[in-house]
């Protein structure tokens, strides 16, 4: 599973999904892409199983880049625990998502192989998604090729 190493603040604010993706919002590596249409949190196992699902319908042929990472910690109190006594701990690393970010990449394998992995890889994540190709977004989102 995808977790940081160290981190300066194990307890961090819920925070707000708002707007559309600054950052990574252009196929920057691969010749495909996974794009995310809607906000959503990503948990490390979701992104583990998109990325296993990827693999193996490639036949661990071509190039896959994950291009979302879980920094932000999720707190949960135990069951049936009263009112008070302060935060929980946390138990899973989650990656904030938002509309026009680029999910994973794929290149090095055709483009009937890379739109079906990309699409069983779009099913193991909790958000809707779209399936890129590079000079597709570079139009529309105006980023670099």
């Amino acid at each position: 599973m995808l977790m940081p190493k160290r981190v300066k603040r194990r307890r961090v604010f819920r925070g707000r999904m708002k707007g559309r993706a600054q950052r990574g919002n252009f196929i920057a590596y691969g010749e495909y892409g996974l794009v995310a249409t809607e906000p959503s949190w990503v948990t490390s196992q979701q992104i583990e199983a998109a990325r296993i699902a990827l693999t193996r319908h490639t036949k661990r042929g071509g190039q896959v880049w994950i291009k979302i990472f879980p920094d932000k910690p999720v707190t949960e109190k135990p069951a049936e625990t009263r009112m008070g006594s302060g935060k929980g701990s946390p138990e899973y690393w989650v990656a904030v998502v938002k509309p026009d970010r680029v999910l994973f990449e794929i290149a090095g394998v055709t483009e009937a192989v890379a739109k079906e992995a990309l699409r069983l890889a779009g099913h193991k994540l909790p958000l809707k998604t779209k399936i890129m190709k590079r000079q597709d977004i570079t139009n529309e989102a105006g980023g670099e090729a």
